[in-house]
């Protein structure tokens, strides 16, 4: 299956005209068989993006939510103001109310800013579950990922509730996007809370190949300790990896270290950045 990527919306832009960033992530897939969205950023730069990068929202077919927070979800209401039906799947958890601790200890809500039922009257036909499932000629999205390495642990600043308390979030509902292209397996992030070589491992072991062409998106390592960068990269250079595109949660840190590992491998995927295979 030929694919084509284009990134819609994420924190930074280069060289491509008259498009926005924003603090989210959005990308545009392309095959023969059909066009999808995985995730929708906040819902302020989808829409301009879509147009400046010449991709017609009206051709998508199905949405893809890699997990239940507003940067990858806010865009949902914006493309339904378009796109008056689509199906969009995702994991069951995807509402559950969210939150994060600010640094002044304040605590904001971070969950999907729409109500269900508000989506669902604008068109949306959401498809909720936990297993992994090929959502479409070729591709295929994790489902609940097994947690497995020592290193990866998640982010103690996001919550849920609990009780009266929160709680740390165990995003259950974390999946990512996987490609089966001529070249290799195409492995599309989030945010990859359960942890990126978790979630490279899963996909490897659904598949039944090792061969990956392409990761791309956010690895959620802008926190993390120089420790589980340092083990996250060692333990990239034992995969059979083609090419390494690092968005959004990522961060500067870990994406810089990356670049200097990976070399001509690596890449930012900034918005307007393509990928084809």
């Amino acid at each position: 299956m030929r694919v084509r990527l284009t990134i819609l919306c994420e924190n930074t832009v280069t060289f491509a005209l008259n498009t926005l960033g924003e603090h989210g992530f959005s990308v545009f897939i392309e095959t023969e068989y059909g066009n999808y969205l995985l995730d929708t950023g906040q819902g302020s730069t989808l829409i301009h993006n879509a147009l400046s990068l010449k991709k017609d929202l009206r051709k998508v077919n199905k949405i893809f939510l890699s997990h239940g927070h507003y940067d990858h979800t806010g865009g949902l209401l914006p493309f339904l103001n378009i796109v008056h039906g689509v199906e969009v799947i995702g994991h069951p958890d995807v509402f559950m109310n969210r939150y994060a601790r600010r640094p002044s200890g304040e605590i904001n809500y971070i969950g999907i800013p729409y109500r269900q039922v508000l989506l669902e009257g604008m068109g949306a036909r959401f498809i909720l579950h936990k297993t992994f499932e090929e959502v479409g000629p070729g591709l295929f999205l994790t489902g609940e990922i097994p947690r497995k390495t020592t290193f990866e642990g998640g982010d103690a600043h996001l919550l849920i509730k609990e009780g009266d308390g929160y709680i740390p979030d165990p995003f259950l509902d974390d999946q990512s996007l996987i490609l089966d292209t001529p070249k290799g397996l195409i492995i599309i992030l989030g945010c990859a809370h359960a942890g990126t070589i978790n979630t490279i491992n899963h996909a490897i072991d659904r598949m039944g190949k090792d061969k990956i062409y392409a990761v791309v998106g956010g690895m959620h390592l802008h926190s993390s300790t120089s420790d589980q960068i340092e083990q996250t990269v060692k333990a990239l250079n034992e995969f059979d990896l083609g090419r390494l595109g690092t968005s959004h949660c990522t961060g500067p840190n870990a994406s810089h270290i990356l670049a200097s590992v990976f070399g001509d491998r690596f890449f930012f995927a900034h918005v307007g950045t393509v990928i084809e295979a």
